[in-house]
């Protein structure tokens, strides 16, 4: 295998390691533009695998265990919308208790469905997304270059990685070119100056929640459905949080978000592909330290490294209507 194939295969699992935190980071977006924070991200990821796949292997069909899975998010963040929005309550303390809710709740009704130590059975292909061959695909894979890219890196997809990536030029049409984004955006930038002009704050931002939970389920089902075979405890391994610091990144804006989840994608690719090989004067590379490096990234992003990104104003804050 030579090394341009090496990279496009590289390239390959990127694409599809990078899917969830795409959608995931999309939702967050949706949701902190309105002014909401949603450190849920991460157990609405759960409580979509989990749905997604329990629903997919009783029915048959990884369509209703998407439903299914964008049913259950819907509902988790109208909770969050109703204890952050409604209530005022505080958005951080809401959304972690989704996360321990959901972290919980999921290896609890799986051992009382199925009885496997909190895991769903495994699916068989009829109730999986199967990869999309594109037209020609296989008859120019042994073209050099533009062969390997069409065949390989291009085509064998399942639709929920086309869908991620569609999502992010249709989620910045969304946010910067239609009037629902633009009262979005005022929303989480002034609530006040919104309201007054006639328009609902609490409606908008339950619109928001409601896109949000559309995309994370979205996010969840593809776990267990698309890139798995089945739900395992906590098989998020922290995705949720990944978006989220890929979402801060982004400075709350599509296409940087999708650069940043690349990032992050790659990494993990990467991860699985150093385990084991043995580098010039570091010799073999830990398997421990290959899998910290996409939580490792985070941190450092976190901590300050990405220059300043400044939030939506409005950004936690409970709207109070002056009377």
């Amino acid at each position: 295998m030579d090394t341009f194939q090496l990279i496009i295969l590289l390239l390959d699992a990127t694409l599809r390691t990078s899917t969830p935190l795409i959608l995931a980071a999309l939702a967050g977006m949706f949701s902190e533009r309105s002014g909401t924070i949603n450190l849920a991200l991460e157990g609405m990821m759960l409580g979509g695998a989990f749905s997604a796949a329990a629903i997919a292997f009783y029915v048959g069909s990884p369509w209703v265990g998407l439903l299914a899975a964008i049913a259950t998010t819907i509902a988790l963040s109208l909770l969050h919308g109703f204890a952050c929005i409604t209530h005022k309550g505080n958005q951080v303390v809401s959304g972690m208790a989704i996360n321990i809710l959901m972290s919980g709740l999921t290896a609890l009704v799986g051992i009382a469905l199925f009885a496997q130590g909190g895991k769903t059975p495994a699916l068989d292909k009829g109730s999986r997304f199967q990869p999309i061959t594109f037209p020609g695909a296989d008859a120019v894979q042994d073209v050099p270059v533009l062969g390997l890219i069409y065949s390989e890196l291009l085509s064998g997809h399942n639709i929920l990685v086309y869908v991620a990536f569609l999502a992010v030029p249709a989620g910045w049409w969304v946010m910067y070119r239609t009037r629902f984004g633009l009262r979005l955006r005022a929303v989480g930038e002034n609530p006040g100056a919104v309201d007054t002009a006639g328009i609902g704050v609490v409606a908008m931002r339950y619109r928001a929640v409601i896109c949000s939970g559309v995309l994370v389920g979205m996010s969840g089902a593809y776990l267990s459905t698309a890139q798995g075979a089945s739900f395992l405890q906590d098989m998020t391994a922290g995705k949720g949080y990944i978006a989220l610091a890929a979402m801060v990144f982004g400075k709350w804006r599509p296409f940087p978000a999708l650069a940043a989840c690349l990032l992050f994608g790659f990494l993990d690719a990467a991860a699985t592909r150093l385990q084991g090989v043995v580098l010039p004067g570091i010799g073999e590379v830990p398997v421990q330290l290959v899998q910290a490096l996409p939580y490792i990234l985070t941190v450092i992003l976190l901590a300050g490294f990405i220059g300043r990104a400044i939030p939506p104003k409005a950004l936690g804050r409970a709207y109070v209507k002056e009377r």
